[in-house]
């Protein structure tokens, strides 16, 4: 299903359209096959106008046994296709599925939806049996029949399919010929039958003009890591242990050697971060990864990071929690660790993504806040937003901005070395070990203001305390102020961030063009935050916050702005579907209009 909606999504890319993906994996590494914790599903939208989400509600739907089935019907709307491997649908399987009879069978379902039937395991093995596969080796094919189905019934070409297969497969040509063979025979049952009546053509999109590739959120945030090693002149090296859903910013940076970057797969989460620690404190542009669980691995380490001030990326691509959680499904739920999860009082920026490609500009805005303030910086990202994908537009990569970075050269040899002296961003000297004159103490006590010499008195604490944290707060004067799309006040302003940005900014949209006074702020700076998102707040009867947990973000703008906010929360590992925050947003509306009183501001004493 995965290697379907791959093809799918690059196949309608290459014809214009706008698109965006949502893979669902299983979160076994071997799940049964044929249960319901074994389904594997691939979400493709592609549209002729811009879209920001997966879709909704599905209008077709491809299952291949009972298990995928009544895992996915929810989400097929009234009157959608669901096309079915009638085969797929036997005894054994039912008892996988843990269903007592076959749910094709059922008359609700042919009176709510459009069913076709199709013995695809047959048709298979019939168009590959000239090829000598084994029965089993020929029913692997089946998805490639699928395939052809779906690209017949939605006007896809086969020609970048056909080109997959040689390329994937050409130096075993009997397979090759095998899913050729099955691709072709799925397009013309679509063709030659009267099963669907008709199929459907999706023109071009208008996206801007450009060249364009279809790129996930893991990889865009290792191109911008490489992108920003390169503006900043570093080789990067990057630190990690395996962990889903993060791995592949692993896979994806191994193939960058030639750029100078160096991956180690360390033995735990504990050696990647303090190895990350070591490149930095030796000029490299240093980056770990992982996800919650790794992260609260890593706390001691970052927090030492932020005592040593040096620069640092720490990627999170949150998953469902708490503990192991739901590691192949997607939440929000790390931004208090990020923001707190460490011990004494230990700022530390973030920057959150709102979808696949801004994962590549916050990738190196992260770098260039790191090496200006001289700190850990945080980027959190999740795994929706990290297994999906979007056209991306491939930057002018001499138009993107350099990261200067400055080493000092050597002492004076009449003054001493000051490893504590700070610039006008609160930031100290970035010394390079072995540099003639610039020996200097590093370590997790707190240290002295300018010398750097270990110490307990009471005031320098208090100050380097007081420092550390104004350097974080001041990266604010140097953000853009939050844009917002829409009025700049009104009834309801919905505040999002990270991966609920398409599905809020649809629903916005949706209740704009309703007639709605709705607007729509979504965060990518978290900390700090923009410096007018408070009186912005405040323009408003009401502020709804969509968050993928119990109310996180909500809970941070209520402390920093005291503007009582109201919170849609989901926890169920599964995005927003834009209806239902359309549905939040007007029950809200409804009460904000009719000039009621400014959300956050008191007309009662006390």
């Amino acid at each position: 299903m995965q290697l379907l909606g791959t093809q799918l999504t690059n196949t309608s890319a290459l014809a214009g359209n706008d698109v965006a993906t949502f893979p669902d994996f299983p979160a076994e590494i071997r799940a049964p096959r044929g249960t319901r914790a074994g389904v594997s599903g691939f979400q493709v939208r592609f549209a002729s106008e811009e879209i920001f989400t997966p879709g909704d509600h599905l209008d077709a739907l491809v299952v291949m046994n009972p298990a995928a089935m009544v895992t996915n019907l929810g989400d097929l709307r009234k009157g959608g296709i669901l096309i079915a491997n009638e085969d797929g649908f036997n005894e054994k399987e039912f008892k996988l599925a843990k269903v007592e009879s076959n749910p094709l069978d059922a008359n609700v379902i042919e009176e709510v939806y459009r069913v076709i039937k199709v013995p695809m395991t047959a048709l298979t093995r019939e168009a590959v049996a000239a090829h000598g596969l084994s029965q089993k080796i020929a029913d692997r094919c089946k998805n490639f029949f699928a395939m052809g189905l779906v690209y017949w019934l939605f006007g896809r070409s086969l020609d970048p399919t056909l080109r997959f297969i040689q390329d994937k497969f050409g130096k075993k040509p009997d397979i090759a010929a095998a899913n050729e063979a099955a691709l072709r025979a799925g397009w013309a049952y679509g063709e030659t039958t009267e099963a669907f009546g008709e199929s459907y053509q999706v023109e071009a999109a208008e996206l801007e003009k450009g060249t364009y590739r279809n790129m996930m959120g893991n990889q865009a945030l290792a191109w911008g890591l490489v992108a920003a090693s390169k503006l900043s002149s570093k080789d990067m090296f990057y630190g990690t242990y395996p962990i889903t859903p993060a791995s592949d910013i692993l896979h994806e940076l191994t193939r960058f050697k030639n750029f100078g970057v160096r991956t180690f797969q360390a033995e735990d989460e504990i050696a990647a971060v303090c190895a990350t620690i070591g490149a930095a404190f030796g000029g490299t542009m240093a980056v770990t990864a992982s996800s919650g669980p790794g992260i609260a691995l890593k706390a001691e380490a970052m927090g030492l990071g932020m005592m040593l001030e040096l620069p640092m990326i720490v990627i999170n691509v949150q998953r469902g929690g708490p503990s192991t959680g739901l590691p192949t499904k997607t939440e929000q739920s790390d931004l208090l660790q990020c923001m707190f999860g460490r011990n004494g009082e230990s700022p530390l920026p973030i920057l959150a993504p709102r979808s696949p490609g801004d994962c590549f500009d916050i990738a190196v805005e992260a770098w260039r806040i790191a090496t200006e303030c001289m700190c850990p910086v945080v980027i959190l990202s999740d795994g929706y937003i990290a297994n999906g994908s979007e056209p991306w537009k491939i930057p002018d990569v001499a138009k993107l901005p350099k990261i200067v970075v400055t080493h000092p050269e050597g002492a004076d040899p009449d003054e001493p070395f000051m490893p504590y002296a700070r610039d006008e961003n609160l930031a100290r000297p970035w010394a390079i070990p072995g540099t003639e004159g610039l020996m200097h103490r590093l370590g997790g006590l707190e240290k002295e203001d300018g010398t750097g010499n270990v110490s307990y008195d009471p005031a320098n604490h208090q100050h380097m305390t007081d420092t550390r944290a104004a350097k974080v707060s001041r990266i604010a004067e140097r953000i853009p102020d939050q844009d917002v799309y829409g009025e700049t006040s009104g009834d309801v302003l919905v505040i999002s961030w990270g991966g609920t940005y398409g599905s809020c900014h649809t629903a916005v949209r949706n209740c704009r063009n309703a007639g709605h006074s709705v607007s729509h702020a979504h965060l990518r700076y978290i900390n700090p935050m923009p410096k007018n998102l408070g009186e912005l707040m405040k323009g408003f009867n009401k502020v709804v916050v969509p968050e993928l947990n119990t109310g996180q973000l909500r809970m941070l703008l209520r402390a920093k702005h005291l503007v009582d906010c109201i919170g849609v929360n989901k926890i169920q590992g599964k995005p927003f579907a834009v209806s239902e925050l359309v549905e939040a947003i007007e029950e809200h509306v409804s009460t904000a209009e009719g000039g009621k009183s400014k959300t956050g501001v008191r007309s009662k004493a006390g």
